[in-house]
């Protein structure tokens, strides 16, 4: 607590954001003017399915400056007024396609504040409004989901990754529901209804995140803890156990955790990702659930973006790899030094697989397979690909190798300490590594290469697993025709490596090793990521008795890399896609608008 408290005295004297680039993706002037604090005052009406706020900012301008511009999108602005309660003038921007209306504020020569009251709208892609049989309570829930730059959907804000700012908030609510954000929360329910919560150190727009529901907290160890619904709770509990010990590795990987606790809340189905890294609070997906924690590696990979992300953020995201290609590298230390090299190879063989099927998916050459992208025009989420999760992990483990361990976790604690609530590019992250590591000229092209070339180069060392090695022994003898697996081989397999083994079967079955298969009961499996590949194995196989068991998958799971991917191979399939599309119409209003525009763009590419 001591290092957060001199951290913030540190960056009180320090005007970070002042100096941030040009995002593509913003309207904000930040070198003109830039928001510094923002307070929140938020009151939640779920008939209206409405957040009602007042968002007052702290502004930093240059001497000059008579105006700052905000991101907007579908937001309902009903006042704008200056710190002495004088109205404030204000004009619109140009509107545009997924970046929304920009704001402008006139400022007059002594304004260091402004306040705006608004409300949101049914356009308001970053919040979803559960019904009661869409959670595990049966009641009512919300949740926001800002990145990439959908925060601007719920607050007027300067909606960039470069530009960061500390926060706090005081949200009303119904009696019954509990309110938890992205700051420093309380545990327990009030009788209030009214919950404040802080952030002190500077975050941008897309890391702030509310929830709303009937919701518990139970504490995991001195700075850890879940929140939950009830029904969920326990499970969660268990599953996430060992959260203090990812802490604490972490911690003896890098330096110190910075964000005083670390919680974990498990959302409810329709949440469109894996997780999110939201600071404090990690919202999660209960698709992590599977019963055994062999799905917890996700839980490392958002606990390592308070160190890559949070802590060190890419500045705007065609610089996205450096948030996710840290983390990944990252996640996969933290799995290895809790559960030895063994488990880690089998994360990264897993994560090439990833790797290779986005690269086939989207063609070798395509620019977008770069690390250092161009989305000037585009939705940042077009970036959002295994490409920057995968490729970005494999450029560090090269560059590991060439130097050796020892040497590059010194580059890379230095690297947290030195950009530590800061922006960074690309361009940037290459000069610290050529004054860090003294790379030969040889190095330096390949590091080039990697990151603006497209594909994967050569010197991509293919991961392998002894342990997968043995699982490529067994599909192989299972595929010539030993049509009874081995039952003793594979009595000690974990879940990864069944997961192998059913990625490397082949579409076309025998009818004894399709009943054999079956007999596994993965279409009802509790692991999520199995359930998963079984259902892509059978419906790329074109295996019609596989549709009503992916139906009911879809209809129970929002998370987005299942729904796409699979929603992406039945459309594919003749046999199935008019009942694919039916169904993604019946289920479409259950999606977060992150998953259902996905799902829309793919069905819309087959008419064109």
């Amino acid at each position: 607590m001591k290092c957060i408290v001199r951290i913030i005295l540190l960056l009180s004297c320090m005007n970070l954001s002042i100096h941030a680039q040009p995002d593509p993706h913003s309207a904000a002037r930040p070198s003109e003017a830039v928001i510094t604090h923002l307070s929140l005052n938020l009151e939640v009406d779920f008939e209206a399915k409405r957040l009602k706020g007042k968002a007052t900012y702290r502004i930093d301008k240059s001497p000059q400056s008579r105006e700052i511009w905000l991101d907007t999108r579908n937001l309902k602005i009903e006042d704008v007024r200056y710190a002495d309660g004088s109205k404030a003038n204000y004009s619109w921007g140009e509107e545009k396609p997924f970046l929304g209306k920009p704001l402008r504020v006139e400022l007059q020569p002594n304004t260091n504040s402004l306040s705006i009251e608004y409300s949101t709208t049914e356009g308001a892609e970053a919040i979803q409004w559960l019904e009661p049989e869409q959670t595990q309570s049966r009641k009512p829930f919300l949740f926001t989901q800002g990145q990439a730059i959908l925060t601007r959907t719920w607050i007027p804000i300067q909606d960039s990754p470069g530009i960061r700012f500390t926060w706090d908030a005081e949200v009303k609510t119904p009696l019954e529901f509990m309110a938890v954000m992205s700051g420093r929360n309380i545990q327990k329910r009030n009788d209030t209804g009214v919950y404040s919560v802080q952030m002190e150190l500077p975050v941008p727009a897309y890391l702030i995140a509310l929830a709303v529901g009937d919701l518990q907290f139970t504490p995991i160890g001195e700075r850890c803890g879940v929140y939950a619904e009830a029904p969920t709770m326990a499970k969660a509990a268990y599953e996430f156990a060992d959260m203090e010990k990812m802490l604490l590795a972490a911690e003896g990987l890098f330096g110190p955790y910075l964000w005083g606790r670390y919680d974990v809340l498990v959302l409810p189905p329709s949440f469109p990702f894996g997780g999110m890294e939201n600071p404090r609070l990690t919202f999660a997906t209960p698709t992590i659930i599977a019963g055994d924690r062999s799905l917890t590696a996700l839980i490392a990979h958002e606990l390592a973006h308070s160190w890559s992300g949070n802590l060190v953020t890419n500045s705007n995201w065609n610089d996205f790899w450096l948030n996710e290609g840290f983390t990944v590298y990252f996640e996969r230390r933290i799995m290895e030094a809790l559960y030895g090299p063994d488990y880690a190879q089998m994360l990264e063989v897993l994560g090439y697989g990833d790797l290779t099927s986005t690269l086939n998916e989207l063609g070798s050459d395509s620019p977008d397979t770069r690390l250092k992208l161009s989305l000037e025009g585009r939705d940042p989420d077009d970036g959002m690909s295994d490409i920057a999760y995968e490729k970005g992990c494999f450029l560090l483990c090269y560059l590991e190798e060439q130097v050796g361990r020892p040497a590059f976790d010194v580059f890379l604690t230095r690297y947290f300490k030195e950009f530590a609530f800061k922006g960074i590019t690309t361009e940037r992250f290459i000069q610290f590594l050529h004054k860090q590591l003294k790379l030969s000229e040889e190095q330096k092209a390949v590091v080039q290469r990697w990151i603006f070339s497209p594909g994967l180069p050569a010197e991509c060392k293919v991961p392998n697993s002894t342990r997968f090695d043995n699982v490529q022994v067994a599909v192989q003898q299972f595929i010539s025709g030993n049509e009874a697996l081995n039952i003793q081989s594979t009595s000690g397999w974990t879940s990864h490596e069944w997961l192998f083994f059913i990625r490397n079967l082949p579409g076309t079955l025998s009818d004894v090793q399709l009943a054999l298969l079956l007999k596994m009961g993965w279409y009802e499996s509790g692991n999520s990521e199995i359930r998963f590949a079984w259902l892509m194995n059978r419906v790329q196989a074109g295996d019609t008795a596989a549709f009503p068991h992916a139906a009911r998958f879809l209809s129970e799971v929002g998370r987005r890399k299942f729904v796409l991917p699979l929603y992406t191979a039945l459309l594919s399939q003749a046999s199935m896609r008019n009942e694919a599309i039916a169904l993604f119409r019946d289920q479409a209003s259950r999606y977060h608008a992150v998953t259902r525009n996905s799902v829309e763009e793919r069905i819309k590419s087959l008419k064109k």
